[in-house]
């Protein structure tokens, strides 16, 4: 096998067409992305739920409730399974899952029902049909299958009744990754070996990426009027090196990755590491936004991970131009299983575990319309947070150690202190404290808010002791 897969005779003739015809200069996909752009929705308000999206499907009516509960109004899965066996196999859309068992079409239904957007992962190659044998995370040999399988999800899932908008591409395909693989996950090329301390790194895994599965797919996806989020960018692939592949310029396709992408997205990453991709690329009309579509699995050990992420992605998110309700979304990985950190046990009944009440208890506190707090807040010690106002509410999202802990409260345009109210709500259960462990006063700067961390904090056994909650300062009538 060479170095490079060829490209079929048929995709060569389509580029070579398109190279005639003035259609391929990635001019004229920021072209199209400018027009797609102008015409988005940009008004309306901005809720905590538009944020919070999870791995799979809800699918019967128990669990769409919990997922509301929890306020997640996206959903995101596989397709396929495509041709599984042959090239003579008929390419079936219809299922869903890792193994292709569930029904993909009632699930997406069941979502448009409930108000839940659906995210559809286009992915991977039939073994048959690999380029490194029987591994269906590699190349295709004949690019043109890739093709045929991805214009009949996005033709089948874009049409009514399913009316789908948003198609990802793959999933982590990267080189080299910062842990020590030689190849990523689920991208394998030349020099791939299971055991790892056999492979070597895979030198065309960029421009193989690219150029074969994903600007073929995402001209589809745009052809048809649908949005190309990117394949999720693994957390040890390293940003300059998501950059770098971003900004590849492929001489085949004379366009860059980055002209056939609308949400850029990454996997596993802090918030405060979506800024670098925002200023680079959404700022400058680039990108339409920033996704992550995996976060959470074991980072969810730490009770306190997920309130503190989307309520950090909330503030985050205000402050940089979150002005269309699917400019910015994180999906948790996984939204059911039999770990105890998962937001909810598999089971008959299903239960939420702590993950899972943080959320509801998140969604209820932070429930009403966003905006950006633009005060400020000064804590004493031991004590950190951050604010966004709630409808008339102001919410302080606050992580202490136990003992007497204080904020100040300053630059709050038309706040009354003297007509104020202040609860403070235990973030993992969402039970109110006691109105003794805490008072408010006004001050010379303000509002100052004194609170009592109980000694039996609920983020034990992470770490240093310390309790999270929420000050929700109300204005009384």
């Amino acid at each position: 096998m060479t170095d490079r897969f060829e490209f079929s005779r048929r995709r060569r003739a389509l580029l070579a067409a398109l190279a005639a015809s003035g259609a391929m200069p990635s001019m004229g996909a920021s072209a199209a992305q400018f027009v797609r752009r102008a015409g988005a929705s940009s008004g309306g308000e901005r809720r905590i739920t538009q944020l919070i999206g999870a791995n799979g499907w809800a699918e019967t009516a128990s669990n769409i409730a919990m997922w509301k509960e929890m306020g997640i109004s996206w959903g995101r899965d596989s397709v396929g399974p495509g041709q599984r066996n042959s090239p003579d196999d008929p390419v079936r859309v219809d299922k869903t899952g890792a193994a292709f068992d569930h029904d993909l079409p009632s699930a997406i239904l069941q979502n448009d029902r409930n108000g839940i957007h659906s995210l559809l992962l286009l992915g991977y190659t039939p073994k048959w049909n690999a380029s490194v044998d029987g591994d269906g995370r590699s190349a295709p040999k004949d690019d043109s299958v890739w093709q045929r399988y991805v214009e009949t999800v996005v033709r089948t899932y874009i049409a009514p009744p399913y009316n789908v908008r948003h198609f990802q591409i793959w999933n982590e395909a990267a080189g080299k990754l910062t842990g020590g693989s030689p190849q990523a996950t689920f991208w394998h090329g030349k020099n791939f070996s299971a055991h790892r301390e056999q492979a070597r790194p895979y030198d065309r895994a960029m421009q193989d990426y690219v150029e074969l599965v994903h600007i073929p797919a995402a001209r589809i996806v745009r052809k048809y009027g649908g949005y190309v989020v990117y394949g999720g960018w693994p957390d040890q692939g390293g940003l300059d090196n998501y950059i770098k592949w971003l900004e590849y310029r492929s001489p085949e396709a004379n366009a860059r990755m980055i002209d056939w992408v609308d949400y850029l997205d990454t996997h596993y990453l802090g918030v405060d590491a979506l800024t670098p991709l925002y200023e680079r690329y959404v700022a400058r009309g680039a990108a339409r936004g920033i996704w992550q579509t995996e976060i959470g699995d074991r980072y969810m050990t730490d009770p306190h991970y997920l309130p503190m992420y989307f309520f950090k992605f909330a503030a985050w998110a205000l402050a940089h131009g979150w002005n269309d309700p699917n400019q910015y979304v994180s999906m948790v990985y996984h939204w059911d299983g039999f770990e105890p950190f998962r937001l909810t046990h598999r089971g008959n009944p299903r239960t939420y575990n702590v993950s899972g009440r943080s959320l509801i208890v998140l969604n209820k506190t932070v429930g009403g319309a966003l905006e950006r707090f633009s005060g400020q807040l000064a804590f004493g010690p031991d004590a950190s947070g951050l604010a966004l106002r709630s409808g008339g509410d102001l919410v302080i999202q606050v992580r202490a150690a136990p003992g007497p802990r204080t904020v100040d409260v300053s630059g709050w345009p038309g706040a009354q202190p003297e007509r104020l109210g202040v609860a403070m709500i235990d973030a993992l259960t969402g039970e109110a404290a006691d109105a003794s462990a805490i008072a408010a006063r006004s001050s010379t700067q303000g509002l100052s808010i004194g609170f009592r961390i109980p000694e039996a904090v609920n983020g034990a056994g992470h770490g240093a002791p310390e309790h999270l909650a929420y000050l929700v300062v109300t204005q009384r009538v």
